[in-house]
């Protein structure tokens, strides 16, 4: 990847969102078929490409989305880049590769970077459910339950997209715990609309308001002598 930029900020997992003057990855199998339009309409007749995802494999290329597993690789050098965002991604992963993931994050974090993850907020959801008793919308609401593949065509779609459900789910505090056990330092809560990124640019920092809980922290300047405040703002829920 050419880094022609003084600094770096990347979004990891933008799907059909890309931050502009960001450098954008997403793992979906429809940024892997961008490469090749001539396939995408094959695909979408035989509903292996859903209308947003077929929309969104025309548009990678366009729009500059590259792909990207950040839970094995995020295509960045070690130290380049000053700030990563990921929104509604990590709830995609199991532990192991939220845990892998966060690691990839610190890699590429140079010192004093900022990382800021938003995700789907569980705390909402059961407020929710325990406001008005509905346990089937609570389970839906979660996506963590996925109906078998009923034909061919499911089937076919499931091996080459992969499923699409959340694996595991947060609130703050056990965002926030997360990053603080990835070795991240200053660990915090954020408000909507606040960030210590230093030049978010056009980055969305309400994305998906009604339903999601916002942490940043920092790449710690030193590992001989890391800060290791973990602040949690259970009012910004």
């Amino acid at each position: 990847m050419r880094e022609t930029q003084a600094y770096l900020r990347v979004n990891v997992g933008c799907g059909a969102s890309p931050t502009p003057g960001w450098v954008n990855f997403d793992n979906s199998f429809s940024v892997r078929v961008a490469r090749w339009p001539l396939v995408i309409p094959a695909l979408a007749r035989l509903r292996v490409l859903g209308g947003q995802s077929a929309g969104l494999a025309r548009a990678a290329n366009t729009r500059n989305i590259q792909f990207a597993n950040a839970s094995v690789r995020i295509p960045c050098t070690s130290s380049s880049v000053s700030a990563v965002y990921s929104s509604h991604m990590i709830e995609h992963l199991d532990r192991r590769g939220a845990r892998a993931f966060l690691a990839e994050v610190r890699r590429i974090l140079r010192p004093g970077g900022v990382v800021r993850v938003a995700a789907p907020d569980i705390a909402r959801l059961v407020q929710n459910y325990l406001a008005t008793g509905d346990a089937d919308g609570f389970i839906a609401a979660t996506r963590m339950g996925l109906n078998r593949p009923a034909d061919l065509m499911a089937w076919m779609k499931w091996v080459l997209v992969g499923p699409r459900h959340h694996l595991w789910m947060y609130d703050g505090d056990s965002l926030a715990k997360l990053l603080h056990e990835a070795g991240f330092a200053d660990v915090a809560i954020m408000p909507p609309g606040k960030t210590n990124i230093a030049d978010p640019g056009d980055l969305d920092l309400q994305e998906r308001l009604s339903e999601s809980v916002y942490v940043e922290a920092f790449q710690p300047l030193s590992e001989d002598v890391r800060p290791v405040r973990l602040e949690t703002r259970r009012e910004y829920r």
